[in-house]
């Protein structure tokens, strides 16, 4: 065993190869013939080499890094997608390093400042907002930013989200076609645009049929502040709502909990209850939510390409919002009214 340090040029003479042929096989995107990665790959597992991305950052000036800033992973949606997001950039040759950040912009901003200094080819965050002042300096780093689940008015920045205004319409038309008259609504953190979408549409649906909120009340995207919202909304029984959509199913999991455990109230006999996210558990028969789908896949995927349009032709990629259909899972959590059926 010898101290010094495997170099590509080592591999390069013990696979018979150029060295620069040994760079190509390393670099993601480079040509090289099957049958040289074959001789490189071999020759290098036999030394023990592996290449230095620093060093090849340092020359290329692309770190083939991306940040991943994410505020919370209590919600089941997060995780899952991602790993879904960081699956699809490592298949696009990038590492992926995760950051997590509270949702509030000051300590974004630090965090951002952070990966900046990682030298990042891109930047996208979950969840998350940003100033407009970091935008700027992100944008003049030559860093571009994408915002996942969430977006920015006048920033500038590309987005993706799920389509949450009709998401929320659509829970709207659907209780009402459920005959419900006292229809509540627990809502997120007030600072998020997906939390004024939902909302909003949510609004908009009921009003088209006719009806005005009955009670509202907020959950923040947190499950005890989340039991402490339904505890309040349900401790009157002369003004207990006989619907309630919840802005996701994070929290709806602890708002049935307290209408089931505590109050000994009937899901959907006395109540009917409606998430949005459709995470796994939504399907369990312990909950079996009825909620909208935000679909990661598609989500994930639009997230990825605005991505790289904007590392690879900087000077022709242009911001995009990008808003994924989100179709009404119907279970069992929820009245279902006549002639629709469950999905």
């Amino acid at each position: 065993m010898t101290d010094s340090k495997v170099t590509s040029l080592d591999v390069a003479r013990k696979a018979g190869v150029s060295q620069s042929a040994v760079s190509r096989v390393f670099t993601p995107g480079a040509s090289a013939s099957q049958k040289t990665i074959d001789k490189v790959r071999k020759a290098a597992d036999e030394l023990g080499y592996r290449p230095n991305v620093l060093a090849r950052a340092m020359v290329s000036g692309k770190s083939r890094i991306i940040g991943l800033v994410v505020a919370y992973l209590e919600n089941y949606f997060y995780p899952e997608a991602l790993e879904k997001l960081s699956n699809a950039l490592q298949a696009q040759g990038y590492h992926v390093l995760v950051f997590m950040a509270s949702q509030t912009k000051g300590n974004i901003d630090s965090v951002v400042e952070e990966i900046l200094d990682y030298q990042v080819d891109g930047i996208v965050l979950a969840s998350i907002a940003m100033s407009s002042d970091l935008a700027e300096r992100c944008d003049k780093a030559g860093v571009p930013v994408v915002l996942f689940n969430r977006y920015e008015e006048g920033e500038g920045l590309s987005a993706v989200t799920s389509d949450n205004l009709s998401g929320g319409r659509q829970v709207a038309e659907f209780l009402l076609a459920g005959g419900h008259t006292r229809i509540g609504y627990i809502a997120g953190w007030e600072g998020a645009s997906t939390q004024r979408d939902r909302e909003q549409g949510f609004l908009e649906g009921l009003k088209a049929g006719g009806q005005e909120l009955f009670t509202r009340a907020v959950g923040n995207y947190e499950v005890d502040t989340a039991r402490t919202a339904a505890r309040e909304m349900f401790a009157d029984p002369g003004k207990r709502p006989d619907a309630v959509f919840i802005a996701n199913d994070h929290m709806a999991f602890a708002v049935m909990d307290v209408i089931r455990f505590e109050l000994g109230l009937s899901v959907p006999g006395d109540v009917s209850v409606v998430g949005y996210d459709d995470v796994p558990p939504a399907a369990w028969l312990a909950y079996n939510l009825t909620t909208v789908r935000q679909r990661a896949n598609l989500m994930v995927e639009e997230t990825v390409k605005a991505l790289l349009a904007h590392i690879d032709t900087p000077d022709t990629a242009e911001a995009r919002m990008v808003a994924i259909d989100a179709p009404l899972i119907v279970r069992g959590s929820a009245r279902i009214p006549q002639g629709w059926t469950r999905t």
